[in-house]
């Protein structure tokens, strides 16, 4: 079912106040629920990729139209998340649109020392491992450099968002 309203009755042209970004394996269930209802109960419109996209749907085109139309963002950064490639390419994207509109993204690093993601170590470390041991796997010499490529737009993406003042919510209670 969806929920947005139209982009035209936005005032900045954006179908949505926030575009989250999150593992749901980590945070469906917990934290992003809560700041979504907190958001909605606050009166924002949310793209929440299960609320926003229809079955049969293409969800990279989704998720890419709902980054371009959300007004800002909020990626939670779970312990998990550097091991998604989708989350990955989802953060990429969000500081594409974002170098082109210096729209408001705030990062909330749930139960992630920020200082792990600026120098990539612990569990950011061992995901990008996991990625270039995948990618090197690639016979085809062309398709290994765009996917090594990938490789360092994720890792520089991960820099500039543990660069920016977010929210680190390690050993809160409940989040």
């Amino acid at each position: 079912m969806h929920t947005s309203k139209s982009c035209a009755s936005s005032s900045q042209n954006y179908c949505y106040d926030v575009f989250l970004s999150f593992r749901g394996e980590d945070t469906r269930k917990t934290f992003t629920d809560h700041l979504y209802k907190a958001l909605r109960d606050e009166g924002l419109i949310v793209f929440r990729d299960h609320e926003e996209i229809e079955r049969g749907e293409d969800i990279e085109y989704e998720i890419e139209k709902g980054i371009r139309q959300s007004g800002s963002w909020i990626v939670v950064l779970s312990k998990d998340y550097a091991f998604s490639s989708w989350c990955l390419d989802e953060l990429v994207m969000i500081f594409e649109c974002r170098d082109k509109s210096k729209r408001l993204l705030l990062p909330v690093f749930y139960h992630v020392d920020p200082s792990d993601v600026r120098k990539q170590s612990g569990l950011i470390s061992e995901a990008f491992c996991m990625h270039e041991e995948r990618f090197n796997k690639e016979r085809d010499d062309a398709k290994r450099k765009i996917l090594m490529d990938k490789l360092k737009r994720w890792r520089s993406a991960l820099s500039q968002l543990a660069s920016l003042e977010g929210m680190p919510l390690q050993n809160i209670a409940n989040g």
